[in-house]
């Protein structure tokens, strides 16, 4: 058999939650060599000193440099930060991005460069052909693989959503939110019916169903917990049984291999750790109810943006991210 293509990624923005668990990700990827991580804080140190798991995985540091030999460069920065970026550093055009921000998510680009939606299960041959990629939100990637059946099938209707979320969520830098004695024991609501991520998911699902105007009522949920989203959304059934919403849920996701549909119950140690989605249905009194979960740092961020990028390189979708999750 013949050697698959190699090929080099750099990162940009490497401190973070989400800038470290892609270092994860491509050090240990079969077809990538990880050329560089960028931080203008931490240049000169090495990964280790701010990701102390890296010890004696790599003798990468950080560098406020940009090797623009690379193929593909993720974009691990703060919202806002990375059309900043792109706007004041000319990038070659054969370098692909994928940006982790919600910056592209609603179809804006920046210096020429056109950014396709990045959710596979939506439309994975726009993602093959894309050349620039905008990375979904975490809430809006659990949220979303809920609904796209329903959508595609014309079901969607008024939708009841409730994501309870873990405090690395809101990212490295400490909040008040964040702090362990605030979180520990606690629970708390936020940015109720107006989380940002509402746009792109209404973006999608009007792309699946274009008629569709019902209100998507979202309630995100602080979880006492550091990683992983459990969301659980409802709407009316509208007669469908609960074999028959299986069976749609099981033919739309048949041949994405990170979206399982599961019969059995789920809890969410079952994806902490992982790429994957788990979805499980029930039929209540009228009402379909669909929980969906996820680790919020891999297939609702960085696992997300390696599987794009494996699927723009012309990789084998899966390629890195067969991870073990933590079970218990």
């Amino acid at each position: 058999m013949a050697a698959q293509q190699q090929f080099k990624a750099g990162i940009i923005g490497g401190a973070g939650y989400t800038g470290g668990e892609t270092i994860r990700l491509l050090l240990n990827h079969p077809n990538v060599e990880l050329a560089f991580v960028h931080s203008r804080s931490n240049a000169g140190n090495p990964l280790h000193a701010v990701h102390r798991d890296l010890l004696g995985d790599t003798d990468l540091v950080f560098t406020d440099k940009i090797d623009e030999s690379v193929d593909v460069l993720f974009l691990c920065l703060g919202h806002g930060e990375s059309r900043k970026f792109i706007d004041a550093t000319p990038l070659p055009a054969h370098i692909h991005v994928i940006d982790l921000s919600q910056d592209f998510r609603l179809g804006e680009s920046a210096q020429g460069r056109e950014f396709v939606y990045g959710l596979p299960e939506f439309d994975r041959e726009a993602v093959r052909k894309a050349k620039n990629v905008a990375n979904p939100g975490c809430f809006a990637t659990a949220i979303q693989l809920g609904l796209l059946p329903l959508a595609k099938a014309g079901l969607l209707g008024e939708v009841q959503t409730t994501g309870i979320t873990g405090s690395t969520g809101a990212g490295q830098k400490l909040q008040d939110t964040t702090h362990f004695t605030w979180r520990a024991n606690n629970i708390s609501t936020y940015k109720v019916l107006n989380h940002q991520h509402l746009k792109e998911i209404r973006r999608t699902l009007q792309a699946l169903q274009p008629a569709y105007n019902g209100a998507i009522n979202f309630v995100p949920v602080r979880g006492d917990y550091p990683r992983g989203i459990w969301v659980t959304s409802y709407q009316d059934a509208n007669g469908i049984t609960l074999e028959q919403a299986y069976r749609l849920y099981e033919d739309y996701y048949r041949s994405h291999p990170f979206t399982q549909v599961s019969r059995g119950q789920i809890d969410l140690k079952l994806v902490v750790n992982t790429n994957k989605v788990f979805i499980q249905l029930e039929v209540q009194d009228g009402q379909l109810v669909i929980h969906s979960i996820e680790d919020n740092l891999l297939k609702g961020a960085s696992g997300q943006a390696v599987q794009n990028m494996n699927l723009v390189l012309g990789l084998e979708e899966t390629a890195g991210l067969k991870l073990k999750s933590i079970v218990f």
